[in-house]
């Protein structure tokens, strides 16, 4: 049983780069589905796929490389609200990762979005995690 189904996607993540796969698979849900495609529309992954496989489907995502440095896009993903410890922040007061280069990936009342999207729509939320 996951206590934290978001950290396990994050961790999937992550070690799927540390291997240098192409591909990982990671179980669905709703606010998992909602990041990756947060995460493709920034440009972290190359692709991904809704499999709807089985009692709770699948997310296949491809991972994205620089051809030359061989690097990932992906160089961390930090977990921000924990089931523990929720942080909560609003439109005012969201964070910023590297001087605003990196994402703030936040769910709201209007959806899971990057902190630049909440900002122009003046709304606040859950801090998920960072990117960059």
């Amino acid at each position: 049983m996951l206590t934290d189904p978001i950290a396990d996607y994050l961790t999937r993540l992550r070690n799927a780069i540390k291997a240098k796969h192409r591909v990982v698979e990671i179980p669905a849900s709703n606010i998992k589905k909602e990041i990756t495609k947060v995460l493709f529309d920034k440009g972290y992954i190359q692709s991904y796929k809704f499999d709807e496989i089985g009692p709770q489907g699948t997310i296949k995502i491809a991972l994205k490389y620089n051809p030359v440095t061989k690097q990932s896009a992906i160089v961390k993903l930090e977990r921000v609200s924990k089931p523990g410890l929720r942080k909560y922040s609003g439109s005012s007061t969201l964070p910023r990762v590297l001087g605003g280069l990196g994402t703030v990936i936040i769910s709201t009342s209007k959806g899971v979005m990057t902190d630049k999207e909440a900002k122009t729509l003046n709304v606040g939320g859950e801090v998920l995690c960072f990117v960059y």
